[in-house]
């Protein structure tokens, strides 16, 4: 890239000593030299760019139309004009590239994650290995300074990581002993030995980085309309211009006079300041957002936010923190380290919180289960040792007509029963995390409401409701249920959903706006959103919306602008009071000047 803005550099700078040096020439022939040779160095890549847009059957293109205006100059011995007019515009060009060039470097070197080798331990030696060749469960020393290669678990050392460019966090994150770590990382301190729990392709940075490099594809609607536009507008400007130059002279009008005017017109329509810097606009405000620890997989993505008409929010891991506790045991007839034996037995294959924390519980030694089956939504049933065990929700034990006793606990109770009689409770507490509490501050972004659907039980989930300001919720809610129930409010409007990218994938798949929280690493929550908040922050989510705002500003400034200032120069030349120069700044000036106001979304203070 570097070598290309040289080259560029060089042809500009080789064409203004010739046209510079053409103006104190006499001679016509030798002068006409000189400007074509200048000439002939600054078009040669607007005529292969023309030619193979040409190749591709596109033919109506900005190209295009900078070649037909300066070859009509020539055409009627504007020789000098038709040379500044092609400089001016590759010079415009030029800065426009490069103001492009360094937004994405600067976005790449915001999300700069990858590593391209690794230290790898074989019997105690450090072999320096590419880390595409590194595979699960191998050894890796990572040093203080050294970006962590691959996810990992650490088996050895104590450090302070360096995660702000996974979740645009500031504050150093302390790991120790059986920690898991995320390639991306930097290791500020300690050497760490890490155990490599993913490979290259299925690390956290491969798949983010692979997120960012797709995300143009994804493009919003504007700038499908703004693609759109040009394909139809290119050649109804070329009709024009001839149509300009064609009718004065039949009514008897100087055919030089409306001639340059036409030029005038070709190069002012020219629709660079749209073409690029609209798409750059979307590009910028999703490097801003990764900037802030928020990955938007595309500018779609990114458009919809600031539409958003709902926002529903799932309970657990999203609103409270996902860990969970057990703070009651309530065996009814057998001692309460055995009650936990078969509790945590009947959970032990399943990844839940709620069963991790039943499992941590447990001090006993696991039982084997057969017949195991997750119900989703309700709980699990098995057979240990040759009785049927059910550990769930109240639905589950209605399902099985067990009786359960009446219970007023503060947290999710978890039943069991045995052989379809009632054995006793577990009461799980979870925290409602810090940002959580300022969440009703989302509704100054959206048009409608905040609504949480849960699975937990009433008491519980109007508990958290009440606590953070949402007066619109719904519990008891099996998976197949929160996406009928986001469907619903899709036909009223743009949903947002934010879950924890696991559990509830079908609702995030199915919402205008899918966003899993705090599930950094996770393919469900990676595969399944549009939005993955990199830290486990709920706030990010306005934050998202705020750029997304921004975004939208800034592109309808660039549209407007960029119309105004073509319109006014268009009816100047119609009326002979312009001349190749305007066009030439409502062409090129109007471009960099658009680049540079969309560039201001990377570095504008947010509303916090």
């Amino acid at each position: 890239m570097k070598k290309f803005f040289n080259e560029d550099l060089i042809k500009i700078l080789i064409s203004i000593v010739l046209f510079i040096s053409s103006l104190f020439i006499e001679e016509n022939e030798i002068k006409l030299a000189f400007l074509a040779t200048s000439y002939a160095i600054i078009s040669t890549g607007i005529y292969i760019n023309a030619y193979n847009h040409i190749k591709k059957k596109i033919f109506f293109n900005e190209n295009l139309l900078m070649i037909i205006a300066t070859l009509c100059a020539f055409a009627i011995a504007n020789n000098e004009e038709a040379v500044m007019v092609m400089l001016l515009f590759q010079v415009g060009e030029y800065f426009s590239h490069l103001a492009v060039h360094n937004s994405k470097k600067s976005i790449t070197k915001l999300m700069d994650l990858r590593v391209d080798t690794a230290n790898l331990l074989v019997d105690n030696e450090i072999v320096e290995v590419k880390v595409k060749d590194v595979e699960e469960n191998d050894i890796l020393l990572v040093k203080p300074g050294e970006k962590i290669p691959l996810d990992g678990v650490v088996i050895e050392g104590e450090s302070h990581l360096d995660t702000s460019s996974l979740t645009g966090e500031s504050k150093p994150r302390s790991v120790n002993k059986d920690d898991k770590v995320l390639s991306g990382c930097i290791n500020k301190e300690g050497v760490l030995t890490i155990k490599a729990t993913s490979t290259y392709k299925t690390s956290t940075a491969a798949r983010i980085l692979e997120i960012i490099e797709k995300s143009p594809s994804k493009k919003a609607d504007t700038e499908k309309f703004i693609t759109k536009f040009s394909k139809v507008y290119t050649p109804i400007v070329i009709i024009s211009a001839i149509l300009l130059t064609v009718i004065p002279v039949l009514f008897g009008q100087k055919f030089k006079v409306w001639f340059y005017r036409a030029l005038v017109f070709l190069v002012t329509s020219c629709p660079c300041a749209l073409v690029i810097s609209i798409p750059l606009a979307y590009f910028c405000g999703i490097g801003r957002a990764s900037k802030e620890g928020i990955l938007i997989k595309g500018s779609k993505e990114l458009e919809n936010l600031q539409s958003l008409d709902y926002v529903v929010l799932d309970k657990t891991g999203t609103i409270t923190e996902g860990v969970f506790e057990v703070t009651k045991v309530f065996p009814v007839a057998m001692k309460e380290n055995k009650f936990l034996q078969l509790a945590a037995s009947a959970e032990q294959y399943s990844l839940h919180p709620i069963a991790l924390a039943i499992k941590e519980k447990n001090e006993e030694k696991l039982l084997e289960a057969e017949k195991y089956k997750d119900m989703s939504g309700k709980g699990i049933s098995c057979e240990v040792k040759g009785k049927k065990i059910l550990v769930g929700n109240e639905m589950l034990m209605k399902e099985n007509k067990v009786m359960t006793l009446p219970i007023s606990e503060t947290g999710t109770v978890i039943h069991v029963a045995i052989d379809k009689e009632y054995a006793g409770y577990l009461v799980i507490s979870d925290k409602i995390k810090k940002s959580s509490l300022r969440i009703t501050e989302l509704l100054k972004y959206i048009k409608k409401e905040l609504i949480i659907i849960s699975g937990d039980i009433e008491s519980v989930v109007q508990k958290v409701a009440k606590k953070v300001g949402i007066n619109t919720y719904y519990a008891e809610m099996l998976p197949e249920d929160k996406v009928d129930k986001v469907k619903e409010y899709k036909k009223n409007g743009k949903v947002l959903f934010a879950g924890d990218g696991v559990n509830d994938a079908p609702v995030l798949k199915i919402s205008d706006i899918g966003v899993s929280m705090g599930q950094v690493g996770s393919d469900a929550a990676i595969e399944a959103s549009d939005v993955v908040i990199m830290k486990d922050d709920l706030s990010k989510i306005k934050t998202a919306i705020i750029i997304s705002n921004i975004t939208k500003k800034k592109v309808i400034q660039t549209i407007v602008f960029a119309l105004l200032v073509k319109l006014v120069v268009l009816i100047l030349g119609a009326l002979g009071l312009s001349t190749i120069w305007m066009a030439v700044f409502a062409d090129v000036g109007v471009t960099f000047l658009c680049i540079l106001n969309v560039l201001t979304i990377l570095w504008k203070k947010l509303d916090k």
